[in-house]
């Protein structure tokens, strides 16, 4: 088997986070060197405990998680409660965390790792806004060179935008932290909404979840009841989007997706586009190319591998550490 890729999640957990860890967690390919925690679905506080929830329902407790940013760069937080509801991980009561929280700032990892690691062998992967990564970029501009590369949920083109007209809501909540990943020089990986929107749970998809069993299979399936409801009013959709797992199912199989090598600018101006992702998808303005801006992914293929991989977690494990 070759090399595990080591990769550092940056999340503000959500119920789809949840799932995306969950399945990072199950994967041997993968190596999660530490778990990050921003604000933005719900407060810091709320994130950093439910990462902690998350990693003790994999039964990995061992899985360092670091509290980091607690509001964007410049503005003031926008949350998400109404579609996470007041936890950020709604649909199923889930005792608090007994593993602890590391004691050092999530921004202060992501740099120390960046700088200790062989050059070009950490991927950061960032489900929610983009202030830890851009704040560690800021403070530590020697680590752009040394990241493996960045595979982000954020941001659409051609689906526009979930939180205003125009803008994703990662990419609305901090956009000058977007403009600073976005303008840094490591490769980039963009899972848009013009993805996720085809990532959509259904009836089976669901029953696939809850037939995992145990405490692990009436999670996934309460988490994406619960986070369904919103955007199957929305959208009139079936089910709704699993945004985050992309991230971590383009990393092992990223045969499943398909996009083009754009340029991406973020708007930080504007009363009406703030925090749209300004994609050249038809290379109009000569910019040069700075992302991967996925638009295609196997659906059927991708929930197989999320449902069978998350299954793994539920054998019988050895005792936790």
């Amino acid at each position: 088997m070759s090399a595990q890729r080591k990769i550092i999640i940056d999340t503000d957990p959500g119920q789809d986070d949840a799932v995306a860890i969950l399945l990072a967690l199950a994967s041997p390919e993968l190596e999660v060197l530490g778990i990050t925690c921003v604000a933005g679905n719900v407060p810091l506080p709320l994130t950093e405990k439910n990462a902690r929830v998350i990693c003790e329902l994999a039964g990995k407790p061992g899985t360092r998680v670091f509290a980091g940013c607690d509001a964007p760069l410049s503005r003031a937080l926008v949350t998400a409660e109404h579609v996470h509801g007041k936890t950020g991980l709604d649909g199923i009561a889930l005792p608090d965390p007994v593993m602890p929280l590391q004691a050092q700032h999530a921004v202060d990892f992501i740099i120390e790792t960046l700088r200790a690691e062989a050059p070009g062998t950490v991927t950061l992967c960032p489900l929610g806004p983009l202030t830890n990564i851009a704040t560690a970029l800021q403070r530590a501009p020697d680590i752009a060179s040394r990241i493996q590369s960045i595979v982000l949920m954020g941001g659409a083109y051609f689906e526009v935008g979930n939180i205003t007209p125009a803008a994703e809501f990662n990419i609305y909540v901090d956009p000058e932290a977007a403009e600073i990943v976005f303008k840094c020089g490591a490769p980039i990986v963009v899972l848009p909404l013009d993805v996720t929107h085809k990532a959509l749970t259904s009836r089976a998809r669901v029953q696939g979840f809850r037939d995992i069993g145990g405490t692990l299979g009436e999670a996934l399936a309460s988490w994406t009841e619960f986070f369904e409801r919103f955007d199957v009013a929305k959208y009139g959709h079936e089910g709704a989007p699993l945004h985050d797992p992309c991230v971590i199912g383009y990393l092992l199989a990223p045969e499943l997706f398909a996009g083009r090598f754009i340029n991406v600018e973020i708007e930080t101006q504007s009363p009406l586009t703030l925090g749209m992702t300004v994609a050249d998808w038809w290379g109009v303005t000569g910019r040069a190319p700075n992302a991967l801006f996925l638009d295609q992914i196997d659906t059927p293929a991708f929930f197989e591998m999320l449902t069978r991989r998350i299954a793994t977690l539920n054998a019988p494990a050895a005792t936790a550490p």
